[in-house]
């Protein structure tokens, strides 16, 4: 088992956790970057190709950096205050193998960031219907889209810049839908006109989009095909109507990846991490930056990572000026949350039949008649899955109002030789099964 200690650990490595990772080090504290993906850049920089200059900047920066990389390690559990186990995995280590690794620490900053939103409809779950992040990352990984006939629907700026992406590749969009409606989107717009920078990346998308044309207030209600996605049915209105297509990438909107905060007792506000002014959290010496404090993009995720990382480093004079500037990129996170906010009638998209929880094949009509997430998890097994409610959990909250109030360990699957204290054989642990761990209480 690995262990290292580190001044200030740094959980995630997109746009937030890189920022304050290299701000913390340039300091000369030792810092760890701690990050499940192969490489640094979250999602939004993912794969190296094509990046953006600030990004470029910001991975040449930590390239240059003092910072302890640990990528492909995957936190799952914090069963001290200042502890965390993680666990690298067979894709990382290259021998199959999984290695535990124990990461103390004096500060933390988590930058956890944030996944797609997926709502149920019929044919959901068929073959090719993809999250349109999904969709984006599998074509930037090597899938051949050249030529192949592609459905973009949900809400949120994703949409366009994966329409454009694909594009680009050679792809046929066959139609491009926002739930949202033109009003919606005309305020948004308008507030762009604050931003240069996403009023100009946002000009860059549309033309890249071009000739087809933006439908808005229309979502897909269906998915046809017997073993793999053959069309889809959509709805604007009163009007439906079916398109032949080889791809669906749906997605709406974006949900905060907050599981490792509320395991530390960070305050969760309105379904993401309450933070002051420094960005600390309601746990001294927990700090929180990037997506989970809201929604806010790539600019925001940059100051919010460099607050958290002077803050923590009690440098408060600096940190005071960048708090002035996330104050006025904030008012970004409400529009973009107004321009999209789900219309109530996506509800109506899934029918009885319609499975919710994919893991363990729970239908809506299952759920309909249970009162709140913890009966449904106890009657159906929803949420017990191997993705542990990321997906079914963010449905269930906009169709039913739902609320996960409870997070226990391991937040993530994880080996059984992981859960074990070093010096407990893991015969012993099995043995005597879940409560030798201690496990924790809901918080």
């Amino acid at each position: 088992m690995m262990r290292d200690h580190f001044d200030i650990a740094v959980v995630g490595a997109g746009p937030a956790g890189m920022a304050a990772a290299v701000t913390a080090a340039a300091a000369g504290l030792h810092v760890g970057l701690i990050d499940d993906n192969p490489a640094p850049g979250g999602q939004i920089w993912r794969n190296g190709a094509h990046l953006p200059r600030t990004a470029q900047r910001w991975l040449a920066r930590l390239n240059h950096s003092s910072v302890v990389r640990m990528q492909g390690w995957r936190v799952f559990d914090s069963p001290e205050p200042s502890l965390l186990c993680a666990e690298q995995n067979s894709g990382t280590t290259g021998d199959g193998a999984q290695i535990r690794a124990e990461f103390s620490f004096d500060k933390l900053i988590l930058a956890t960031g944030a996944r797609e939103r997926f709502l149920p409809f019929s044919g959901w779950t068929l073959p090719n219907v993809f999250g349109a992040g999904g969709l984006d990352a599998l074509v930037r990984g090597g899938l051949p889209i050249a030529g192949k006939r592609v459905v973009v629907a949900g809400t949120g700026p994703l949409l366009v810049a994966v329409v454009a992406h694909l594009a680009r590749r050679g792809a046929r969009i066959a139609a491009v839908c926002e739930q949202a409606s033109a009003s919606q989107l005309a305020r948004f717009a308008a507030h762009l006109f604050s931003e240069p920078a996403k009023l100009w990346q946002g000009a860059g998308y549309a033309a890249a989009m071009l000739p087809v044309r933006l439908r808005t207030g229309c979502w897909p209600v269906a998915a046809h095909g017997s073993d793999h996605l053959q069309a889809v049915t959509l709805r604007q209105g009163a009007k439906q109507w079916r398109v032949d297509c080889d791809y669906l990438a749906c997605g709406f909107h974006l949900v905060p990846n907050i599981e490792l905060p509320a395991l530390f007792g960070c305050r969760i506000q309105n379904g993401f991490v309450a933070v002051n002014d420094w960005l600390e959290t309601s746990v001294t010496g927990v700090y929180c930056a990037g997506e989970p404090t809201g929604i806010g993009g790539v600019e925001l995720s940059l100051i919010e990572g460099e607050i958290a990382a002077l803050a923590a480093l009690g440098e408060t004079a600096r940190a005071r000026k960048l708090a002035r500037r996330r104050r006025g990129k904030r008012a970004f996170v409400h529009a973009l949350a107004q321009a999209c906010a789900l219309n109530s009638e996506l509800r109506t998209m899934a029918s009885d039949d319609t499975i919710v929880c994919r893991c363990e094949d729970v239908r809506a009509g299952d759920l309909r008649t249970r009162a709140n997430w913890r009966d449904a998890k106890l009657h159906t097994r929803c949420g017990m899955g191997p993705c542990q409610g990321r997906i079914c959990g963010a449905a269930t909250e906009f169709l039913f109002g739902w609320r996960d109030t409870s997070v226990r360990p391991p937040i993530f699957p994880a080996q059984v030789s992981s859960l074990a204290s070093p010096d407990t054989p893991i015969d012993n642990l099995v043995a005597a099964g879940p409560s030798s761990r201690n496990a924790k209480e809901p918080k």
